[in-house]
Parts: structure tokens; sequence; C-alpha cells
């Protein structure tokens, strides 16, 4: 209390957060017992182990820098951890304090109790020093510089492995969690997307809550989760029907091969094999019926995807393709008398590091349409023409598209059921 927060905070201010710690975080004793090291001077072997460590925050966030959070950086900031690395401390970030402890394995229980006795530690040592105490309002609980923050202040989560919930799908996961007020994430934080079948599970509520309260809604909701991907593992990863008994999946995806595969998921998009072949299971008339969400997807479903791709372009195992796109070695052209009334000629080009259809996230899916708005504004001479998104498209235009034949619709059930 007594100090601005970070978006209005002076540096005057901010420095004297700043020095409460540091004779709070000398007080320290038993597990707690630590280290504080301020960003002003920091050593680059110390800030090198707090980057590998995953403790260091860092400038450049847009929101931060435009809300003022920044203002005077690096001044006044800094990290304490204790020497277990279980108990941290950010000081002036995007609030004053973020009180954090952490450990590996599932003990929710001894973190909680960590945490208590660390919050108590660091007020007492600042009503002492100072006579101050944490601002908390009646109405809205703790204060923070987010209203979205506001009452407990707490994000209690796990990092927890949901293969079954993955097969089934992120946005069952999503609702699900909602019924059991909780909020999944990827591990790459808030806006990092998801891969694999590791899922940041917490509270989704901070105010109108004890934190106690809260907690004890993540412990159960997580072992509801828990249970119920042991059940959807059981149902998802058997050997599926493939429906479309005469194709090339049903011939190359024996049971063997599934057992093998079937619960593994790719890095980039977190593609499975189920998600691969789902429509050979749904539909009866594929002939191929397989596809890839990612180009990790032909090197980890390799004894899927080679024999297949194999067999249908009639290639052998150690065939190497080669690409030309040199015209001047093209010979003649078709005989202007023939009758000829179009010619057309179309290639595919993915992007790596992005998903394929099947696969791709929705970030990933925004950042290829970003890189190709940029590339699309570039052409020139008759390259050059305009970007039409799909999103808040124009009738009139629309119409247009699909009048030239232009214009790729949804509503495809192979799309659909591949996931694209």
């Amino acid at each position: 209390d007594g100090f601005g927060l970070s978006p209005g905070i002076t540096k005057e201010q901010r420095l004297g957060v700043e020095k409460l710690m540091k004779t709070a975080f000398g007080k320290f004793s038993g597990e707690l017992a630590g280290e504080y090291y301020p960003l002003t001077g920091m050593d680059e072997k110390v800030r090198q182990q707090l980057v590998d460590d995953h403790f260091l925050f860092m400038s450049g966030d847009p929101n931060l820098q435009v809300a003022g959070m920044e203002r005077d950086w690096p001044e006044g900031r800094g990290i304490f951890h204790n020497k277990e690395k279980t108990f941290l401390v950010w000081v002036n970030e995007e609030d004053q304090l973020r009180i954090i402890s952490m450990e590996k394995g599932g003990d929710v229980l001894g973190v909680f109790k960590r945490l208590a006795n660390g919050i108590k530690a660091v007020g007492d040592s600042v009503k002492e020093e100072s006579g101050k105490d944490f601002m908390l309002d009646e109405k809205y609980g703790y204060v923070h510089s987010c209203p979205t923050n506001l009452g407990t202040g707490m994000r209690a989560s796990v990092h927890i492995d949901l293969p079954g919930w993955t097969v089934a799908g992120v946005d069952k996961l999503k609702a699900r969690c909602e019924e059991l007020a909780l909020q999944p994430r990827g591990t790459r934080g808030e806006s990092g997307g998801q891969t694999g079948h590791t899922y940041d599970i917490s509270n989704k509520h901070r105010l109108g809550y004890s934190e106690v309260q809260l907690v004890q809604t993540m412990i159960d909701g997580v072992n509801k989760l828990y249970e119920e991907d042991l059940e959807l593992q059981k149902k998802l990863f058997s050997f599926p029907v493939i429906k479309s008994s005469h194709s090339l999946v049903a011939k190359h995806v024996t049971k063997e091969v599934w057992d093998k595969l079937c619960r593994h998921t790719t890095a980039t998009s977190g593609f499975t094999l189920a998600k691969a072949i789902a429509c050979a299971v749904e539909f009866d008339n594929q002939h191929c019926g397989i596809y890839a969400g990612d180009w990790d997807s032909y090197k980890d479903f390799a004894d899927v995807f080679d024999p297949i791709i194999q067999e249908y372009h009639g290639i052998s195992a150690d065939a190497k393709h080669t690409s030309d796109m040199d015209f001047s070695k093209i010979s003649g052209n078709i005989n202007p008398a023939a009758p000829v009334h179009s010619t057309r000629i179309r290639v595919g080009r993915s992007i790596d590091g992005f998903g394929l259809s099947p696969g791709i996230t929705k970030e990933q899916r925004l950042g290829v349409e970003k890189l190709m708005k940029t590339a699309f504004g570039k052409f020139s001479g008759e390259l050059a023409g305009e970007y039409y998104p799909l999103t808040g498209m124009d009738e009139k235009v629309r119409q247009q598209l699909v009048d030239d034949h232009f214009l790729f619709m949804s509503g495809d059930p192979n799309l659909q059921v591949a996931g694209m």
C-alpha cells in the first residue's frame, strides 16, 4: 500500500518497493532463504542461468510497453529465488510482486503451503519495515494492475499429460475444463499455442473465491480429468474399425503398427495417427485414406506413410525426388490450331515450421496468412493483384469470386472429418 501499480508507479516508488523487498529477502530463513538478483547491472553468467531456469522476465512485450509498465527499464526490477529454486518473487514486473511456489511432481499441498509461508514472510517484513500492508479491497480483494487478477490474484496450475483428451480434441477438453471451473493452456503460456499432449491446467476464477477453494477446485478437477483421460485412452487407443476396408490405410495400418504409434503426438501441431486416418475410419469409399498434419507426421508415422506413399506412387523405398522449375528447358508448345479451351497448372507448397491443414493450429494458420499478405504486397508486373480474406468478405466480392469459379467453400465431408 502507498505505492503505484506498474502502469502508473513512479521511478522513486518502484525503487522504494525494491528496497523493501531487499530487506524482506534478507530475513528469509529455512527453505525460503535465497538470493535476490537485480536486473540492473546483472552479471551475464547470472542472467544466462536465470534464462536457462526459465525464471527471467524480459522487456519487449508490446502490451506492457503501451500500458507504461516498462518505463525506466530495468531499474527497480529483479528476481529472488531460494536455494532449491522452488520459491520465486518477481519484483516490479506486471505487478509490484509476483510470488511463486513450484516444484516437480504433483504435491500441490506442499507447493501451496510454501506459498502461504512465503506470502506471510513477505507481508510481515514489509509491515515491520514500513508499517504498510498489501493492498486489500473489501469488494475486489487483493489489488493488481490488471482487473482480471483481482481477488486472490492466484493461478494454481499443473503440467499434466492428457493423451486421451488430445485425441478426443482440444475443443472438447476446453469444454470439459469449463464445466470444472478450470482453464487449459499449452505449456508455452497463454498465447503459445498447444503442441503435444502436455497441458497447463489451472483454476479459471480469481475473484469471489478463497485461495483454498481455488486450489481445491484445481486438485479435484485435475484428478477428474486424469480419470476421464484413462477411460478415453481405453476407448480411443483401441484398434479402430477401418470402414474403407480396401484402402491403403486398411492394408498398412495393422494392429501391431497401431499399438506402436497410436499414443504418439507430433511436435509441430500435436497430430496423431488417429487424426491422420480419420477419413478411412469414417468413410467406406477411400482409396488412400490418410492425411498428414505436419511435416513431422511423415517422419513420426513413417511406418504407415512410407509404404502407402511407395505403393500409391509406384516408387522404391530409396527413391529421391527431383524438382526443376526452369521453364527455359520446356521444348515447344501446344499446337495453336488444337481446340484447347484453357490451360491451368497448380502446385501446392507448405511453409516449414507450420502445421499442414489437417493439424495446423489457429495461431499457425493466422501466421501463414500474415506471411502471405506480406508476400502478395510485394508482387509486381503480371503477378500484382489483391488478396481477399474470407473473414468479413463483402457479398459482392464473394459473388464475383463464385462467378469466376475461384472461391473454395466449406462443407466437404472429407475435409471436415480430416480436420481441415
